[in-house]
């Protein structure tokens, strides 16, 4: 029976640099650093799900052994991210001595959530306690970070983990945890979490204390999610001109998996650019899709919005089909 109270991501998450999984060319650097025991400020940049702070626990845990937790400060800068929290917290740790240990580490989490004052304050805190204290931001736009933090911190890039890789972690912790997977699944996960294997990993566990058996259709029940086949379905009807079918299905689907508006424009997008269509095609109407995401995103009515999608698809599908 699978275990509700352990959390799989961090039931699984590496406890060194060395089980890091395709994130090469960032943990050796990573690992250079700690044979030499000293590290510059650092900041990782990169989509969620990727390692940024599993490279982080892990750097720690391979810098400083079972000491690691008194040397180590995490904060997660969307909760704090005002300009207290730099002044209080963060100040108050990066000027006490490290114990047994040249320097500490403060981990901040989402740092591209602090405000413009808090960022400044952060890198006079940087400069003024660099012999005692090092920083690593962790971040998912590079951007968002001014750049005279950036200019003080070793740059480091996290990619989206490819499919294989995922799908490979995910064959071991179904295993340990003697849950039945069949390939379809995997292929499911995988889609819908794009790259983010704590997305992955969390979903496969959510669908596995409901069930011992787990096939592509409970996945997609778990996820809220449409699948492609109907996704395909709906557009074949939207391009053909048959907008009612195309509704009706539309609709049944959202009311059935309670879908948001933007999960429904999500999951278009995945299948128009795997529709066996000319290009022109598919740039108009992915440039729909764009048009009423961002309609759903500034507050129109989600129901409106996604049928004059469908409407859009039709007028299209004439032009194909004429």
């Amino acid at each position: 029976m699978v275990n509700v109270n352990e959390i799989w991501t961090e039931k699984y998450r590496p406890k060194s640099l060395d089980d890091v999984v395709d994130q090469e060319h960032v943990v050796e650097r990573l690992k250079a650093f700690v044979e030499q025991k000293n590290i510059p400020n650092l900041l990782f940049a990169g989509p969620a799900g990727t390692g940024k702070t599993t490279c982080a626990l892990a750097l720690a845990r391979d810098l400083y052994g079972n000491n690691w937790k008194h040397n180590f400060l995490e904060l997660n800068a969307s909760d704090e991210r005002g300009i207290d929290v730099v002044r209080g917290k963060i100040k108050d740790f990066a000027r006490t001595k490290p114990i047994d240990a040249d320097f500490k580490i403060i981990f901040l989490d989402e740092a591209d959530a602090l405000t413009q004052e808090a960022q400044q304050a952060l890198r006079r805190t940087m400069e003024k306690y660099a012999s005692v204290t090092r920083f690593i931001l962790s971040c998912n736009y590079s951007s968002k970070i001014i750049p005279p933090i950036q200019s003080r911190c070793a740059v480091f890039r996290f990619k989206p983990l490819p499919d294989d890789a995922v799908k490979s972690l995910l064959k071991k912790i179904a295993d340990k945890e003697g849950v039945k997977v069949d390939e379809k699944a995997y292929d499911a996960l995988i889609m819908l979490s794009e790259g983010d294997l704590r997305k992955a990993i969390n979903l496969l566990q959510s669908t596995a204390i409901l069930y011992k058996e787990i096939d592509e259709t409970k996945i997609y029940e778990m996820a809220a999610s449409l699948k492609p086949q109907e996704v395909n379905e709906i557009l074949q009807y939207a391009l053909k001109g048959k907008f009612r079918d195309a509704r009706e299905k539309l609709i049944k689907l959202v009311a059935l998996r309670g879908l948001s508006g933007q999960d429904v424009v999500k999951s278009f997008y995945r299948a128009i650019t795997d529709l066996d269509l000319p290009d022109e095609y598919k740039v108009e109407l992915i440039d729909k899709l764009g048009e009423y995401e961002f309609r759903i995103a500034e507050g129109a009515s989600e129901d409106v919005q996604i049928e004059a999608m469908l409407a859009q698809f039709v007028l299209i599908g004439r032009k194909i089909y004429k």
